[in-house]
């Protein structure tokens, strides 16, 4: 068959979707044979894709969903931001694990620069973990924006606390009227306080 379509479901709901340029059933071994592959595997019901991906040819066994994926594989987690290259990569649908040749070198890259190379890759989608049991080199970069905004707010916060001390000590001696600002957060001493 060319120009082939394939969705897989689980529960009435769209699990992943592949498509071919070429693919070949297989009945009595339960095997489709893909050439020129991508697919999309989705979440929420269908509604998410989690992840997308493309290979040179797969072979996808029909009965546990598990792929076999040859000839130049590039996948893209967008949720977890980051894609792996490699010659090759296994997917275990049941264990929900990724795994490449233990001699096979498996990039991973992510948007903020960071880049890993090794050999022995494996990665658990459950646990949201990947390793390399050989060979790893690279360079990690840590996102220092998430770090700075939960340094921001609670410096804001404090600040606010601080202020609202103040506010009230000053609206207790008569100021009545003190707001205190630091950052997005704006304080106001309650008529309580005054």
């Amino acid at each position: 068959m060319d120009n082939v379509e394939y969705v897989r479901m689980r529960n009435a709901d769209p699990v992943a979707r592949f498509q071919a340029e070429r693919a070949e059933r297989y009945e009595e071994r339960r095997i489709m044979e893909l050439r020129n592959f991508s697919f999309e595997q989705f979440g929420n019901h269908g509604e998410d894709i989690n992840a997308s991906g493309q290979a040179g040819s797969a072979s996808v066994e029909l009965e546990s969903g598990d792929i076999r994926m040859d000839d130049g594989v590039r996948i893209e987690v967008e949720s977890e931001d980051f894609s792996i290259e490699t010659r090759r990569l296994e997917w275990k649908d049941k264990a929900r694990t990724l795994t490449g040749g233990t001699e096979d070198e498996v990039n991973v890259f992510r948007t903020n620069g960071t880049m890993f190379a090794g050999t022995g890759f494996s990665a658990d989608a459950r646990r949201q973990t990947w390793e390399f049991t050989n060979g790893v080199n690279g360079t990690y970069i840590h996102d220092d924006e998430e770090d700075e905004e939960e340094e921001e707010i609670a410096e804001a916060e404090s600040a606010g606390a601080d202020a609202a001390e103040d506010g009230i000590a000053e609206a207790e001696a008569g100021g009545g009227d003190e707001t205190a600002s630091s950052g997005e957060n704006t304080v106001m001493p309650t008529e309580d306080a005054m």
